[in-house]
């Protein structure tokens, strides 16, 4: 405790740049100050401060041994903090930015759920489809989808993003069911135009990812608009699993070249790199996960596809069990 009260003192000192004024920080004599400095450089075997009678300046020496008992008192504040986090209820307002749809779709239920469980925070939900600054616009969490950006904050996997190629039923029969990426080529497809190029569409052929060119007669920036306009039957979407998800359980839309489809991404919560996560985002982002999980209740219907898509091959091989 003596080294971390020296710590604290040396700390002070610095920062007020006066012994007197550190003094009054802590609540003690300008003797009882001064006297642990000398100690502490005692103990270091090294000056650490630059003495005159007109100012305080640090030595090359107390400018390493600064920062460093910076970081740790630093860090002790923090251990501390968490440790009354986890004992205190969650409260207050929790600011919370996500994508349009998924938030329509997917928060707007949890988060009705979430509140009845803890009625001592409210939420402020911003919906939009831009890429918003957390720290700078004020949020204390955002949820995102896809692969996400090298940045300061931190992330955390809600769910799998899976995404499914699908059509409407009369569309097919119409036009014939895709049996290769390649063949898409000649047929209508609805473009997404928030990715960077609508126009390419990922799939894996042979064991490699590859991007085949489409085109259709729409091209929107809302997925909600492609889905409707696949289940009206004017083309193929590309959709990810939480919009269309629903369409392919009630037979709206079927899914096409489903083992052609990458699916590597996910939904994520986001939050600023602070010194301790605050009891409010810890609580709802564990909900999240809880609710969500790896098989999230929307991709019920695209896993049964595949798993008779699998059945079906096994069916077909010779000697297959």
């Amino acid at each position: 405790m003596d080294r971390l009260d020296d710590m604290l003192a040396f700390i002070k000192v610095v920062d007020t740049k006066s012994f007197t004024a550190a003094a009054d920080r802590l609540n003690l004599s300008k003797s009882v100050v001064s006297r642990r400095i000398g100690e502490l450089e005692n103990r270091l075997g090294a000056r650490l401060l630059n003495r005159t009678t007109r100012k305080l300046s640090l030595t090359e020496v107390g400018q390493a041994y600064y920062e460093r008992c910076s970081r740790i008192l630093a860090d002790l504040e923090e251990a501390e903090q968490a440790v009354a986090d986890l004992h205190a209820a969650p409260r207050g307002r929790l600011k919370l930015n996500a994508p349009v749809s998924f938030g329509v779709l997917h928060l707007a239920p949890a988060v009705a759920e979430f509140l009845e469980r803890y009625p001592s925070i409210e939420i402020d939900m911003d919906l939009n489809d831009r890429f918003v600054d957390l720290v700078d616009e004020g949020y204390d969490l955002a949820i995102r989808i896809g692969r996400l950006r090298d940045s300061s904050l931190i992330a955390r996997k809600l769910a799998p993003a899976r995404v499914a190629l699908c059509a409407s039923p009369a569309y097919l029969k119409k036009h014939g069911i895709p049996e290769t990426p390649e063949d898409l080529g000649r047929h209508s497809c609805l473009l997404y135009t928030n990715l960077p190029s609508p126009e390419l569409w990922p799939f894996m052929v042979d064991g490699e990812l590859r991007n085949i060119r489409v085109s259709g007669p729409i091209r929107s920036n809302n997925g909600d608009l492609l889905r409707e306009a696949a289940i009206a039957g004017l083309g193929l979407v590309m959709s990810p699993t939480f919009l269309c998800g629903e369409a392919l359980s009630r037979g709206e839309l079927v899914t096409v070249l489903p083992r052609h489809v990458p699916s590597d991404t996910s939904v994520n919560a986001v939050y600023p790199q602070n010194r301790h996560l605050s009891p409010k985002v810890r609580v709802f982002v564990d909900f999240l996960v809880q609710r969500f999980g790896p098989r999230p209740y929307w991709d019920c219907a695209l896993l049964a596809t595949m798993a008779a898509d699998v059945d079906t091959e096994l069916d077909a091989e010779p000697g297959a069990l």
